[in-house]
């Protein structure tokens, strides 16, 4: 293993999640062992990490594929992979202090950006079980984190502070691209972005501006002038469902929403589907639902010969492949993604990120990052959020 001029402490700090449940069961130790590079990796220092729905949910176990009841996470290549105690956080930005065998030693101080995945193979087109670094192996909430090689992507730019490159990580922005590419997305189309003032919802508007496509935004008010700026064609209020299609389509002249990108479900799903099928004739492609959360109810109640007749084409979408995650960091290193950074929370204040995370305002928008204690007023203070 080659290091750094500066030798890698043998202990780190690290939150531990030690089983499902609420934050306590959070535990913020200082006496964690420190990782090493196996073949084809590399040893990250972490300087942010962003915070993703994802964390939450696998922690309180809201990933059920049985029952309605069942607390677990998902385990889509058969045996699960979540054990604990595990160390959470996907989006890891930082700088390669050590590598493992096989690995240029000159990549040795590059600062970068992980695609978040752990494939299964070596294909680059699709992705059938996903997993992801703080789920099936330790993430970003620790001072150091052992990564393929491959997947921590150089991203040089000096315009860009870790923290902001965190903002930009893959769980994100990888997700929000193959909804968009499982729904064949293309440019000119009108599509409908559910939660537009999270991760991937930003994600997604800027993504339909690179592509070509209209971005029409459900939000609360309050939000619209941050997300027309980003490039929202016109953001309508997620409020009144009665009126919620009416409003939709005023925004648009009548014309039928192409795509939707869900990210809400539950008593919504329906009106989404309402928001394409009113015009069939004035279509060019078939309604296309592509859904990759689930923040308005894990039930949708759909009549089905809405979805056959219409030939409403639905995709359900988790993660991406390690094409998409390539072709999103060439546009991070172009400037053609920008990054939307909410504030900042240190490693060891977790708890309170997690609960203002769960309870956030209307002031919110964008992504929360976490940053170790130790990488705090380098990284994370121009950031600071407080919980006040």
């Amino acid at each position: 293993m080659a290091e750094a001029a500066h030798q890698v402490p043998k202990m780190m700090s690290a939150m531990l999640l030690t089983g499902h449940g609420d934050v306590d069961k959070l535990q913020y130790r200082q006496d964690v062992t420190t990782p090493k590079p196996g073949v084809g990796q590399v040893l990250v220092q972490v300087t942010a990490t962003a915070k993703n729905n994802t964390d939450r949910k696998a922690r309180e176990g809201l990933y059920p594929t049985k029952g309605k009841e069942e607390v677990t996470s998902f385990a889509m290549g058969g045996s699960p992979t979540l054990t604990f105690p595990r160390i959470q956080g996907a989006d890891i930005a930082g700088r390669v202090v050590a590598v493992g065998e096989g690995v240029d030693a000159a990549r040795i101080g590059e600062r970068g950006l992980l695609d978040f995945n752990i494939y299964a193979d070596e294909r680059r087109d699709i992705n059938l079980t996903p997993d992801y670094y703080g789920h099936g192996a330790d993430g970003g909430y620790a001072d150091f984190v052992a990564v393929p090689a491959d997947q921590f992507h150089h991203v040089p730019n000096p315009e860009l502070r870790d923290a902001e490159l965190a903002a930009m990580g893959m769980c994100s922005y990888q997700t929000a691209y193959h909804m968009m590419t499982s729904a064949n997305v293309s440019a000119g189309e009108r599509v409908l972005v559910t939660g537009a003032s999270g991760g991937v919802g930003t994600a997604l508007i800027q993504l339909c501006r690179i592509v070509g496509a209209i971005p029409y935004a459900v939000s609360q008010p309050d939000k619209a002038d941050a997300l027309l700026a980003l490039g929202a064609e016109a953001v309508i209020d997620r409020g009144d469902l009665s009126t919620f299609v009416e409003r939709v389509l005023a925004t648009t002249d009548g014309k039928p929403i192409d795509a939707v990108m869900d990210l809400v479900g539950g008593q919504m799903t329906d009106l989404f589907i309402d928001t394409m099928i009113v015009d069939m004739q004035g279509r060019n492609s078939y309604p296309r639902l592509s859904i990759a959360g689930a923040s308005g109810g894990n039930i949708s109640e759909i009549m089905w010969t809405r979805v056959y007749l219409y030939q409403v084409q639905i995709f359900g979408v988790s993660h991406g492949t390690r094409e998409e995650a390539e072709q999103l960091i060439e546009w991070i290193r172009s400037g053609a993604l920008k990054p939307v950074l909410h504030g900042a929370f240190k490693l060891s204040d977790l708890h309170n990120a997690e609960r203002y995370f769960v309870n956030r305002g209307s002031n919110y928008l964008g992504k929360i990052v976490i940053v170790p204690d130790a990488q705090w007023e380098t990284h994370g203070a121009p950031f600071a959020l407080t919980t006040a």
